[in-house]
């Protein structure tokens, strides 16, 4: 009988002592821990990763899920969680920026293989039963493409897959020039996932109790940067020289860097041709960012105010302390054309922000 129940427990059949599976007791007890209250969306959403947890655990076959909804509605929070609950070693949990720039590496260094698409996901999904995704967006043709025929292999694999995303499938791409061309996956996700809508009136990165241990919410967006506010948090000066700075196999412009702290200004980072790749291997490097001079997006080209946006997204994702500089509110600052702007003010919004007036104490 102890051996029936421990086995309906982890296959999350109801017994006397049990109503819900352990994903479900997983996610209440964390959800009262953090003094959270559960939206329907997240119940729903919940309710059908211990179903598709039921079904890994008996060896059946599992249908993927899509999580969507607008930012700050705990879709990263239930991927994390399901994450940590999922009784298996066979599991990893990836983000989109940097899961993509390792698929296009692999490829590159593979592209002699009949496969290389294949070749790659052998090294990077090596064993890897389920697939946690988190942040999925495309607004690029040539990703589009490429995730076509990424889905396509990760169902034929039998991996299940859990996506967050802020759109809808249908909402995936809406350039109009492309989007017909991506019709392929949103049908495909449609087929071989249950799309789920997660949604709340409460931006849940709103409350003190989301990033009580995160590194990136105790940094600070300054304006309009005085030598007061800079003086206070131990900043470098403004008008630091260019220093060279070698990022895997090129060559970046920083105005200072020392241990695990570096500074640039927006220009060197966001109006240069840098790449996600760039972003990802400077976190290697650096805990600490300074990132000075921060302009209204609304008069930059969408290709720096992308390039902003996706470095906002690692530094969030890689959880670095960042001091943004800019001359003006930030809700002024993000006032930009680019769709994923809604994130990136939800998550930098996150930061502690200081007025024109000095800050009192240095930060340790």
């Amino acid at each position: 009988m102890a051996v029936l129940s421990l086995i309906r427990r982890w296959l999350g059949k109801p017994s006397d002592s049990h109503k819900h599976s352990p994903i479900q007791t997983f996610f209440q007890n964390k959800a009262r821990q953090q003094g959270y209250t559960l939206s329907a969306g997240q119940a729903q959403a919940i309710a059908a990763m211990a179903r598709e947890t039921r079904h890994l655990l008996a060896n059946q076959p599992t249908r993927s899920l899509y999580l969507h909804g607008p930012v700050g509605r705990g879709k990263s929070w239930l991927l994390d969680g399901f994450f940590e609950a999922l009784p298996i070693a066979e599991k990893q949990r990836v983000h989109f920026h940097g899961f993509f720039a390792r698929l296009h590496l692999g490829m590159f260094a593979h592209q002699a293989a009949d496969d290389a698409l294949g070749v790659t996901l052998d090294t990077l999904l090596a064993g890897c039963r389920v697939l946690c995704f988190d942040e999925f967006h495309v607004h690029d043709i040539g990703d589009a493409m490429l995730i076509t025929r990424l889905f396509k292999a990760l169902f034929e694999r039998g991996v299940l897959v859990l996506v967050t995303s802020n759109y809808p499938p249908e909402g995936l791409l809406p350039n109009p020039l492309y989007h017909e061309r991506f019709k392929p996956v949103i049908d495909l996700i449609a087929a071989r996932m249950d799309v789920l809508e997660v949604n709340s009136p409460k931006d849940f990165r709103s409350l003190p109790q989301a990033h009580a241990t995160q590194r990136f919410t105790t940094g600070h967006y300054l304006w309009p940067g005085t030598a007061a506010q800079r003086a206070a948090l131990g900043l470098p000066a403004t008008d630091g020289p260019a220093h060279p700075l070698a990022v895997g196999n090129r060559q970046l412009i920083c105005r200072f860097h020392q241990a695990r702290t570096v500074a640039f200004t927006f220009n060197d980072l966001c109006e240069q041709l840098t790449a996600v790749m760039d972003y990802l291997l400077l976190c290697e490097a650096f805990d600490h960012w300074i990132i000075d001079g921060l302009p209204p997006l609304a008069h930059c080209p969408i290709a720096v105010q992308q390039r902003f946006i996706n470095l906002v997204d690692v530094l969030y994702d890689k959880d670095k302390h960042v001091v943004l500089i800019g001359d003006q509110p930030l809700a002024q600052a993000l006032s930009g054309q680019a769709i994923d702007l809604a994130r990136t003010a939800s998550r930098l919004n996150q930061l502690q922000q200081a007025s024109p007036q000095p800050l009192p104490d240095p930060v340790s």
